[in-house]
């Protein structure tokens, strides 16, 4: 884990994960699972690889949850957020878990925030850190909880920069 802290981050202004180490990543894609692999053609900016082997694994598993959300992920990084948000509400269909609930939940905050509905992406996050709390998962609690305080900065500025 410490080696991947290395390779990536999630930028705390923007929400976003960002590439630390290109050739790393790159050769992380050698031995990682399908899930992973879509996640990483993502952060490497290989969208239409990402895609196209999100479907195949869509169609090819027996539970589809993480592979829904690993595509809705390539989705978003394209700004197709409609294609994102039909396959996060699938993802939230087969939930079934207050963690997965909670991980769907972040994950649709993380597109509203990247879609400039920062009240709604607030929202999200404050239900993902309610989910997390519930569970037991402080450590994605406290995640969702200064994602939400990200957002409720964001919507507060772009509120004031409107102007009364």
């Amino acid at each position: 884990m410490e080696i991947e802290k290395n390779m990536w981050r999630t930028d705390a202004a923007t929400l976003l994960d960002v590439v630390l180490d290109r050739a790393a990543m790159e050769a992380r894609l050698a031995d990682c699972t399908a899930v992973e692999r879509v996640w990483v053609l993502t952060l490497l900016g290989r969208s239409d690889e990402a895609i196209t082997e999100g479907h195949a694994l869509v169609e090819s598993s027996d539970d589809p949850f993480k592979a829904l959300l690993v595509l809705a992920h390539a989705y978003q990084r394209t700004y197709r957020w409609r294609e994102a948000a039909r396959l996060q509400e699938e993802a939230l269909r087969l939930a079934r878990t207050r963690t997965r609930e909670a991980l769907v939940r972040h994950q649709i905050g993380r597109r509203l925030f990247d879609e400039g509905l920062y009240a709604a992406a607030a929202a999200e996050f404050e239900w993902a850190q309610d989910l997390y709390r519930h569970a037991g998962r402080a450590r994605q609690a406290e995640t969702s909880g200064q994602a939400k305080d990200r957002a409720l900065n964001v919507h507060r500025q772009a509120r004031f920069a409107e102007g009364p």
